[in-house]
């Protein structure tokens, strides 16, 4: 049964069964409106990809490491700026987001991680913290795609 387990969280969090994987929506940003927040809308693709990232890695981070600090909240956890600040950030932050769940699916993969052991230094679960993981990126995949679709008139 654990290992069943193991394998559908991993997949959870690694592709999109019910929704537009990480991957497809996230290559799908046109390069022109990365920045762009559409009207009514409080976030433009890049803070919204940021986002993700960053609580993504807190989790993880906090997951694994007892002397993890987290960003300050919430203001720690969203960039700076609507705009990616180079060139080169949006496939940084993707890179960055890609090497965290394959970190976090490689540890939960492990047997020797239990899934219903309590963090030592918190009060979450490990499962728990995979099921906040893929929520909480589910959630704001979606607010992406509909920001990338309002930008670029899908």
């Amino acid at each position: 049964m654990t290992d069943v387990l193991r394998e559908q969280l991993i997949d959870l969090l690694q592709s999109g069964h019910a929704h537009q994987a990480f991957d497809e929506a996230v290559d799908a940003v046109p390069v022109a409106v990365r920045g762009k927040r559409p009207a009514g809308s409080p976030h433009s693709p890049w803070e919204l990809l940021e986002h993700i990232r960053i609580a993504q890695w807190d989790i993880v981070e906090y997951s694994r490491n007892p002397a993890h600090v987290s960003p300050e909240f919430p203001g720690g956890y969203w960039p700076a700026s609507p705009e990616p600040p180079t060139e080169g950030a949006w496939d940084e932050s993707m890179a960055k987001f890609r090497a965290d769940r394959a970190t976090f699916s490689e540890w939960i993969g492990d047997p020797s991680t239990d899934l219903l052991a309590a963090i030592p230094h918190g009060t979450a679960t490990v499962l728990g913290q995979v099921l906040l993981t893929a929520d909480h990126n589910t959630y704001h995949l979606g607010q992406l795609v509909l920001v990338r679709r309002m930008l670029s008139g899908e």
